[in-house]
């Protein structure tokens, strides 16, 4: 408004006037003895604190008393009010500069989840951004799909990274590491039951002033309703707590704000009806309601009412018809849209940030996005997905390595070679433990346990050394201890136990400097070098031609063994690689996949395939956009489960021109496709990473098509 926009320039004027004032001497130095009066006298300076629009309180106070939306349980950042027009430009001044001058071509929304109305959000961004490409970080649950609506190429590539790794995980061996994993830690394997706990744990501890405040809210909602006024405080509390911890995805969608205004008619007429008590639970939700949002919400509902047979279950139902909006108002769509805004951060604090440090089974699996309950997936459900991807979301960004994934890709795909050989790494594990048994720590503190550290951590400190091997004590205790503070199983950021810390420190120090111990790891992870690279090199293929946008992680371009940040922050070496890359333009073209394989502990494979991927990309942009085809080639043989296969080409009908073929499974494949052939469209082939010429047409063995180089990326040569 005029006078908002007056009182502005007001504050404005006086805070340059001030400016300058305290730039003289004699000003500053009055304020220094006015602030040391005020320091000496405890009452006056409360006085001055009470005029103030915030309250000084002890730190822990945030975990039952915050009042204002923040970053997760980050205090120091507090939420913008993006969904207020005024505010969105202020804030995205900067940036919509940037994409009117043609500096940017695209932007990446980080946490849209954590927005009021990530929709509206959304389609006011595209207004003002053209045709800029813009992704968003947004987790996808197994099943769950991305608004259709939203005027965005994707999303920043968690759920494809998901994807593409469970073609790596054998899932015959998920038997043999439950039992393993129970048997050794003693842990619970259910993973479902583990994430309600977990997201129960956040909602009492790290969101409690968010719980807080969506029940104080609640409550003045149910003032309204005369049936609902005598459910307390605690009442609403747990059932919130409770349906948020049963939720299966981040959040829901539903335009609460938008439809109270559409709705007021109604909501008038139902008030006026006082003495109404039809038990709408059963009824239609409101047209506002996407139908996927509604089925989410009714699930939630009924575990909630499995789990919780105590709490009255009329709670849950008028929670139901508020969420769904059979009940409707202002009071109530604040309630709505501050549920939405809740779900997420429970999910991730609960989930990503906790499970997935205490839930050990195969770590390569706790990756952001992930479900570590499903172990491991098929090639005909990649190239469903594919597919999909291709129809829905084909300029999404495809992501193997990001700043916040837990173990870099390499380390996943290492990590993923031990589904191949679960008896080996049973007794692997026991010999380790065994071994270092001397190394563990008695106590008689009943809460942390006979010994320290705990099977879990040992077990996952044992996986990590196999992922990330070689790796030196500091980088291995610097892990290890981020882990144990995630867990929040017997230390945690915010109640850290010293003794705990200790001995895990001491554990994983004493093994590392072990010669013994260091001598069994290097042996067990010898074999797994070259399996893991193949791996390493299937998923980089994929990425790189799989419907998408690919997305190459600082460092990635080399294989890299980083841990979660500050692990994966380190400095990279990029003279190294322009070194490396000026030494393959050098390099005779009719020696050059021989001698990069032969220099496989360098990298220069991974390096060499990006560039080749990528030129091959710059080259026949069609085969890689919005309209062309993605089409499954299916192997036949005893190994034809051991390749990933699809060919993309032009809609048009000129046939597909680009064919990716990856192995995967590689440690059992041992390099022998045996009698494996997948049949080639017609017409003849050129394997830009080696050179060859293929003949299509008809089958073609695996063995005379990847010779020389463990992947193959063929192109139609007209």
């Amino acid at each position: 408004s005029e006078s908002a926009l007056r009182r502005h320039r007001d504050k404005e004027v006086l805070r340059g006037l001030l400016a300058d004032l305290c730039q003289h001497e004699a000003v500053t130095a009055a304020i220094d003895d006015a602030l040391a009066d005020l320091n000496g006298d405890p009452v006056a300076l409360d006085a001055l604190l009470e005029r103030q629009h915030y309250r000084l309180t002890f730190w822990r106070a945030a975990e039952r008393e915050l009042d204002y939306r923040r970053f997760f349980d980050i205090n120091t950042l507090a939420g913008l009010r993006s969904e207020d027009a005024r505010v969105f430009l202020d804030a995205h001044a900067l940036v919509l500069r940037w994409l009117a001058d043609g500096l940017v071509d695209g932007l990446r929304v980080d946490h849209v989840d954590g927005l009021r109305d990530p929709g509206a959000y959304l389609q006011r961004l595209r207004s003002r951004a053209g045709d800029a490409w813009i992704v968003v970080e947004k987790i996808i649950e197994p099943g769950e799909r991305l608004p259709a609506e939203w005027p965005i190429a994707g999303t920043t590539g968690y759920d494809f990274l998901n994807r593409v790794n469970a073609l790596f995980v054998n899932p015959a061996a998920e038997g043999d590491f439950t039992y393993l994993y129970a048997d050794f830690t003693g842990q619970p394997t259910d993973y479902v039951a583990l994430c309600r706990e977990k997201k129960l744990l956040a909602l009492r501890e790290t969101l409690g002033s968010d719980v807080n405040r969506l029940t104080a809210l609640w409550l003045d909602v149910c003032q309204r309703h005369w049936q609902r006024r005598d459910f307390t405080r605690h009442e609403l509390q747990e059932a919130l707590r409770e349906v948020i911890a049963d939720f299966p995805i981040y959040r829901t969608y539903i335009q609460a704000d938008r439809q109270a205004d559409r709705q007021a008619d109604r909501q008038a007429d139902r008030q006026a009806d006082s003495v109404n008590t039809t038990n709408t639970a059963d009824s239609e939700p409101s047209a506002g309601v996407r139908p996927e949002d509604a089925a989410v919400i009714e699930r939630a509902l009924a575990t909630a009412r499995e789990q919780r047979p105590d709490l009255d279950t009329a709670l849950f139902d008028f929670l139901g018809d508020l969420l769904l909006l059979r009940e409707t108002g202002d009071l109530e769509a604040e309630l709505v849209m501050r549920f939405e805004q809740l779900s997420g951060p429970a999910m991730a604090k609960g989930v990503e940030d906790t499970v997935f440090y205490c839930f050990n089974r195969l770590v390569s699996l706790n990756e952001v996005g992930g479900d570590p309950g499903h172990f491991g997936g098929s090639v005909e459900a990649f190239h469903a997905a594919c597919a999909e991807a291709q129809a829905n979301w084909p300029l999404a960004m495809l992501a193997t390595s990001t700043h916040d994934t837990k173990r870099s890709e390499d380390v996943r795909a290492r990590i993923n070679l031990m589904s191949e050989i679960p008896d080996q790494w049973r007794d692997t594990v026991r010999r380790w433990a065994s071994h270092n048994d001397w190394l563990r720590q008695r106590t008689l503190d009943s809460s942390l346990g006979d010994e320290l550290p705990d099977r879990n951590a040992e077990y996952l400190f044992y996986q990590t050394l196999v992922g990330a091997w070689p790796l030196d004590a500091d980088r291995a205790v610097t892990y290890m201890l981020k882990a144990a503070h995630e867990a929040k199983l017997y230390t945690s950021w915010t109640a850290p136990n010293e003794v705990y810390d200790a001995a895990l420190e001491a554990f994983v120090r004493g093994a590392l400097n072990d010669e013994g111990f260091t001598a069994d790891v290097a042996r067990f992870v010898e074999p797994l070098l070259t399996p893991g690279w193949i791996t390493a090199l299937s998923q980089t293929l994929i990425k790189l031609t799989a419907p998408g946008v690919p997305d190459i992680y600082q460092g990635c371009e080399l294989w890299d063994l980083s841990l979660v940040d500050p692990d994966n922050r380190r400095p990279v070496d990029y003279e190294l690689r322009r070194r490396l890359l000026r030494e393959l333009d050098q390099l005779p073209s009719a020696t050059a996949p021989e001698t990069i394989w032969e220099r496989r502990a360098e990298g220069l494979p991974k390096l060499w395939l990006i560039r080749q991927a990528l030129a091959l990309r710059r080259r026949l942009p069609q085969c890689f956009g919005a309209q062309a085809t993605y089409v499954p080639l299916v192997a036949q043989g005893a190994k034809a489960d051991h390749l990933v296969a699809f060919a993309r080409g032009i809609e048009a009908g000129e046939g597909p021109q680009v064919i990716t073929l990856a192995p995967r499974l590689a440690l059992r494949l041992s390099g022998d496709w045996g009698d494996t052939t997948l049949t080639l469209p017609a017409g003849r082939w050129r394997n830009v990473l080696t050179g060859e010429e293929i003949a299509g047409g008809e089958d073609v063995a695996l063995a005379e098509m990847l010779p020389r180089f463990p992947v193959g990326l063929l192109t139609w040569e007209v």
